[in-house]
């Protein structure tokens, strides 16, 4: 079974959304390209669960190749 790629985002709104996102917090996205088309991302949230959410809430998370691996590691 093929793992999905998983992407880091900084959560920049959680307007609507409290419970499950924090702001300023990283979040790994899994790639979802249905749910791109249509202005989503598939985050794993708080509940350590995916969900999709609007990606108007979220900007990519561009770390140094080693903070990735260790923010990746923890999650």
């Amino acid at each position: 079974m093929a793992r999905a790629k998983k992407r880091l985002y900084i959560c920049v709104n959680n307007s609507g959304y409290e419970v499950s996102l924090e702001r300023r917090k990283i979040y790994v996205a899994l790639s979802d390209a249905r749910a791109e088309r249509v202005g989503h991302i598939r985050i794993i949230d708080e509940s350590g669960d995916d969900y999709l959410y609007p990606l108007d809430r979220f900007l990519p998370a561009e770390l140094p190749l080693a903070t990735r691996r260790a923010v990746l590691q923890t999650a």
